[in-house]
């Protein structure tokens, strides 16, 4: 699985882009084959259908039926293209500031999850230098402001948001990633398992490990309902407990 990172392009033209400014020239006589906006949507069906390795600017030209050369007229390269399509999912993410602080931090990373569960190819994006566009822009104050709502120091707010980004964003990878190597190896979690009981017949050693036979034991490892059941228990108890870090700070 190879990773791209955002933040790869040109400055002045990946951010120009993001933001559409200057709007793209209107030219007299032939109408340009295709927009910027036409690229990304092609772009992102290329990379929901067959995942972000199958995207390329040759496979986007011919998903638009246009010759490659009349994309770089808009779009430098690859590098500035995935800036925009990890933005213009981001931008799906139609936040709605109500309730409370941990309400809005919940709704936020609620939102950011369904992102990676639209877009599975996401998983496969580094944005430790992330594209700073509308999509990533509106959310960064959007959770930065129900931080701040909560009392917490200026300081404490951008550690604590830090903190925040990475769970949502480290658990909607990881949660993503499961499910397609099911899709792509036809093998599921169970049956992974399952194949591997050997270790635990032979190998496993009880007085090693004695915190893990314990919690075995008393019935830890047990789970009600489905895979997808369990991972969202997950996911809301690590942010819950996560978030309730962040509370006992105010105190």
């Amino acid at each position: 699985m190879a990773v791209e990172r955002s933040g790869g392009g040109d400055p002045a033209r990946t951010i120009a882009l993001l933001w559409r400014k200057p709007p793209e020239p209107r030219t007299v006589g032939r109408k340009p084959k295709v927009s910027v906006d036409q690229i990304v949507t092609a772009a992102l069906a290329v990379a929901d259908r067959d995942g972000l390795a199958a995207m390329s600017m040759a496979r986007v030209a011919q998903e638009l039926g246009v010759g490659t050369m009349s994309l770089y007229t808009h779009v430098p390269g690859k590098a500035e293209l995935i800036d925009l399509m990890a933005d213009a999912v981001l931008q799906e993410r139609d936040l709605v500031p109500e309730g409370g602080w941990r309400e809005r931090v919940k709704h936020y990373a609620d939102r950011t999850r369904a992102v990676y569960q639209r877009h599975p190819w996401m998983r496969d994006v580094s944005m430790v230098r992330p594209p700073l566009g509308p999509g990533l822009m509106d959310g960064q104050e959007f959770l930065l402001a129900a931080l701040a709502d909560s009392g917490l120091e200026p300081r404490q707010v951008t550690t604590a948001h830090v903190a925040v980004e990475g769970f949502v964003h480290g658990a909607a990878a990881a949660e993503v990633d499961d499910q397609q190597l099911a899709a792509t190896t036809g093998e599921t979690g169970d049956s992974w398992w399952g194949a591997r009981q050997v270790f635990w017949d032979d190998y496993f050693d009880v007085e090693r490990y004695p915190t893990m036979t314990t919690l075995w034991n008393l019935g830890a490892y047990q789970t009600e309902g489905t895979l997808a059941d369990t991972v969202r228990t997950s996911f809301d108890y690590g942010l819950d407990r996560l978030l309730d870090g962040i509370e006992r700070g105010l105190a």
